[in-house]
This record gives C-alpha cells, sequence and structure tokens, in this order.
C-alpha cells in the first residue's frame, strides 16, 4: 500500500499564503525567531554544578553501549570501553574535544529549498506529533494507527503553516509489515508535503532509506546530503544510561552521512531519573553529553542537538505526566545547559491528557511557554500529541496549531517608531470618543490584530445560536475544512517515479531479509 487510494487533492500548490476569504485564516509561512531574552531559572553556579556532575556520572559510572560497531568507534575515540557489559566510559577532555567540533547552528534542506529550517541562534521551529501507535477524531474515534491516516496528517502538516518539520510516523500505520512500513512513510512525508522530516533511526538501515530517499527528492548525491542535509532524527537513550543498538546504529549512521542527529534523554523523574529536578537534569545532561561524543566519534563535525525530555510521574500510580511546573521548569533549565554548550536545543510540549480538552490545552500551553522561554530551537511532538503520546488527534493539531500561531504572534517584537507611537491619532480623537473610524486604525485594520483560526469571539446569543459549538467541536470542522482546502506539493513526475522505484526495490530486499 502507498496511499494512492487516498482521494485526490488539488495540486496547485501554494503554501505560505494568507488564505483568501472563505478560506480558513492562518498566518503565512515564515522563519520564526525568539526576539526576548531567555529566562533562566537556574543560577550559574548551578548550571556548573549539574555539569561537574554529569561528568562524574560519564567518568565513574559510565552509559552501557549496546552496539559493538559503536563502542569500537567510542574506544578509538579515547573512551575506555569495558566489552563484558558494554560499559563505555568517557572522561571530559573528550567530551570537550566533541563539543568544540560540533556546530551551534545547522540548516535542513527539505525537497523545496524555500521551506528550509534553521536549527540554532534564536530560530524556533515547531514540528509534527511522532511515534503514537493510536490515531484519534471525534468523528470515527480512537482507533489504531493506518496509512490512510497518516497520510492526511502529513497533508494537514503541509497545510498549516505553523508547523516547520514532519516527526517520526505521526501514527503507525501498523497494517503494513513493520520491517518495511517507514518506506511507505516517507513517501508519503515527501509527496503530500515538501517539509523536512524525521527518520527513523531503529537500526541503520531504516535511517539511510530516510537520507536516500530525500537525497532522490531533491536530484542530489549523498556527499551533497551531507553537506546540505535534509532529514534528522531522535535518539532516545533508554533512560537510565543505556543506549540500545538499535539507536546506537542509527545515530551512527546518520551522523557518518552528514545528517542532525537529536539525543533525546527520556528521563521521567521518578521512575527513569531520580525524583528531584537537579539530579534528573545531571542525569539528563550526562546522556545527551554522551550522544554527542558518540556523534563525533562517527563524524568530526556532524551536527547534533541537545534534546531534552524531562517530566515527572504520578508516585501514586507511576503514570506519566507532562505539562507540569516540573516540566515547565525543565524546559528552561534544559536550554540553560543547551546554551552552556553552544549546541541547538529540541524539547517538547506535551500532555498526559487522554482528550483534546481543557486538560490537554492548558498542560500542552505550560510545557510550551518553558520551552520557548528556554529558546528552544525545536520543539518536538508541537502539534497533534495526546494521552501522553499514545494518540494522535485531529482535534488536538487543530487546537495546538491555534496555540502556536499565538505565541507566532506573541514573538513578533514591538515596533516603537513615530507612526506606530500615534500621537496624530491620539490628538485626533476628542475626549471621551472612540477609534473606530481613526485613519491610523483604519490603515492598520486588516492586519492589526491576529485573527484566530479556532476561538469564537461571538455573545452567548450569536454562539447558541450558532450551535453552541466548543473548541473541540470546532477543531472537528477545522481539520475537515484543512483537508479539504489542502492542495498538493508540485512534484517531477520523474522524481516520483524514482521514488516509487526505490520503494519498491527496498520492499523486495527488506523481504528477502536485507537491512
Amino acid at each position: 500500500m502507498t496511499g494512492e487510494a487516498e482521494p485526490r487533492r488539488r495540486r496547485e500548490g501554494g503554501r505560505g499564503r494568507r488564505k483568501a476569504d472563505g478560506h480558513l485564516p492562518q498566518l503565512p509561512w515564515r522563519a520564526v525567531t525568539n526576539p526576548y531574552a531567555p529566562m533562566e531559572v537556574l543560577s550559574a553556579d548551578q548550571v556548573e554544578a549539574i555539569h561537574l556532575t554529569s561528568l562524574r556520572i560519564l567518568e565513574e559510572l559510565g552509559l552501557e553501549l549496546m552496539s559493538a560497531p559503536a563502542r569500537a568507534l567510542m574506544r578509538a575515540a579515547g573512551a575506555s570501553v569495558d566489552e563484558a557489559t558494554g560499559t563505555v566510559r568517557v572522561d571530559r577532555g573528550l567530551v570537550a574535544q566533541a563539543l568544540s567540533t560540533a556546530p551551534a547552528t545547522f540548516t535542513l534542506t527539505p525537497r523545496n529549498p524555500a521551506r528550509q529550517v534553521i536549527l540554532g541562534g534564536n530560530h524556533i521551529n515547531f514540528g509534527l506529533v511522532a511515534g503514537p501507535p493510536n490515531v484519534h477524531d471525534r468523528e470515527r474515534g480512537r482507533r489504531p494507527g493506518n496509512l490512510r491516516d497518516y497520510c492526511d496528517f502529513i497533508r494537514l502538516a503541509h497545510h498549516f503553516n505553523a508547523i516547520h518539520l514532519i516527526g517520526n510516523q505521526v501514527c503507525a500505520p501498523v497494517e503494513l509489515p513493520a520491517n518495511s512500513r517507514h518506506l511507505d512513510t516517507y513517501r508519503a512525508n515527501l509527496l503530500y508535503s515538501d517539509l523536512a522530516y524525521h527518520c527513523t533511526a531503529i537500526g541503520a538501515g531504516r535511517a539511510l532509506d530516510g537520507i536516500r530517499m530525500m537525497a532522490i527528492a531533491r536530484g542530489v548525491s549523498l556527499e551533497q546530503m551531507a553537506q546540505h542535509p535534509g532529514v534528522m532524527t531522535i535518539i532516545s537513550v533508554n533512560s537510565p544510561r543505556r543506549f540500545d543498538e538499535a539507536m546506537a546504529d542509527g545515530l551512527v549512521a546518520m551522523a557518518s552521512h552528514g545528517q542532525p542527529v537529536v539525543i533525546t534523554p527520556f528521563t521521567l523523574m521518578g521512575a527513569m531519573a531520580p525524583v528531584s529536578l537537579a539530579a534528573a537534569l545531571a542525569q539528563q545532561n550526562a546522556e545527551a553529553l554522551f550522544g554527542v561524543v558518540l556523534a563525533q566519534a562517527a563524524r568530526v563535525g556532524a551536527p547534533v542537538m541537545y534534546g531534552a525530555f524531562t517530566s515527572n510521574v504520578d508516585l501514586r500510580s507511576g503514570a506519566p505526566a507532562f505539562g507540569t511546573p516540573e516540566n515547565a521548569k525543565a524546559n528552561v533549565a534544559s536550554g540553560q545547559l543547551a546554551r552552556r554548550y553552544r549546541l541547538p536545543y529540541r524539547t517538547s510540549n506535551a500532555s498526559a491528557s487522554n482528550a483534546a480538552d481543557a486538560q490537554g490545552a492548558y498542560e500542552t500551553e505550560m510545557a510550551l511557554w518553558g520551552a520557548v522561554l528556554g529558546h528552544a530551537n525545536l520543539i518536538y511532538h508541537a502539534a497533534g500529541w495526546q494521552e501522553g503520546g499514545l494518540t494522535a488527534s485531529f482535534e488536538k493539531l487543530v487546537l495546538d496549531v491555534e496555540m502556536l500561531q499565538l505565541m507566532m504572534e506573541f514573538l513578533r517584537p514591538v515596533v516603537v517608531d513615530e507612526a506606530e507611537l500615534g500621537f496624530e491619532a491620539i490628538r485626533g480623537v476628542h475626549t471621551g470618543g472612540h477609534f473606530f473610524g481613526e485613519p491610523h486604525t483604519m490603515e492598520r485594520y486588516e492586519h492589526a490584530f491576529y485573527q484566530p483560526l479556532v476561538s469564537n469571539w461571538q455573545n452567548y446569543e450569536n454562539w447558541e445560536i450558532a450551535g453552541a459549538l466548543d473548541a473541540t467541536a470546532r477543531a472537528t470542522d477545522i481539520w475537515k475544512r484543512a483537508l479539504a482546502e489542502y492542495e498538493e506539493p508540485p512534484l517531477d513526475p520523474g522524481i516520483r517515479e524514482a521514488l516509487d522505484d526505490y520503494v519498491a526495490r527496498r520492499r523486495e530486499e527488506i523481504g528477502a531479509g536485507e537491512p
């Protein structure tokens, strides 16, 4: 299955403009930057204490590295390797050397160069939810992930300008063979959007397929891709202190081909990390730095990103919790650590809510503020995350896009000049008057304020007459309208054929047992 059974959409292109009358209002595509000073919840001394504890973890305790080839790379780089246990210890000199060669900023170039994204500095990018095995909407309910829904999520990611990158399998198409479904999802990413995407790095083979398919779509060689990356991956550390074989091999494959790797420990306080925030940050930091060293051992100068996913569990039940005060503080503090090492920074906004409801909104917004105040360069799972990451929700995606657009407008710098100060407008309105008809107002009428995607500003009587729909119900209508408005980005027929040929060939090879 390749997704061809889905109804065909318009193919005229046309991303990155404010929609005409009758279409959903949204902000145009743009690079988003954070012009404000980053918040700091840790003092300089506290950051240094966490750093030094991380070095002790690396030097005295080490991490288990389950891949033999990866251990060989680390040994060659100067790490201490215990083959009997798989434990690798890294001294502070090796950490410093790796940090000196990791770039502070890098760019991802997808098949449409106009959709480049910059990771680092004051740039901030929002990614589609990634990884859930299930999908949900209000009309069809909760169901296993499938390719049809996957393709519609990719269409929505392309349609909504607030989403800059596609994550790893927005929902798993479980009806397809597990060992080759990544080919179908990469193909959908490339056909139904023109955005950069995340490669699955469970082993080298899946990672290499993602790299090669983006190279085909761009019409470039693997060597050119190494110089100008187009895909990335998230390397999830099996906290505490373990890199499994598949993740390590995926990291090495990506880094050796010059594609960015995002090292992300999954440190839930009270479960996979100590219960105190300082200790959890120290463990997270050690695991992230270990990944940086491995990436630089695979290829000096390979782009790498400091990833953070520190939150807490409910100690009464063991259930993961997100969007908590602890999670928000960890998002800010992790940004301080990433800046200490001059590395781009990835974190997430997330929620434990089982529905696209008020809990889902306020937990997501709490985490989102922590990420923005912490100067994240990539906010992963930014649109569509539900049920602690077990479900991709159509309604939640729409509600999240509204929150992302609100944040994008908040991040616009305030302009203070003669025209904006409006002294003549103030002079022209008598005491106790109003500014509705003032030229200063009329000149700015269309774009003075943010036009919401979901929010309803009718009075109660008109809202009731219109059906008394709450935000979640309105989101259902919006995602359906967005799919109707979606325009498939143009793709050269020769490139499409080359992608189809690659998928067919690799499917046969994988079925024959090749990696």
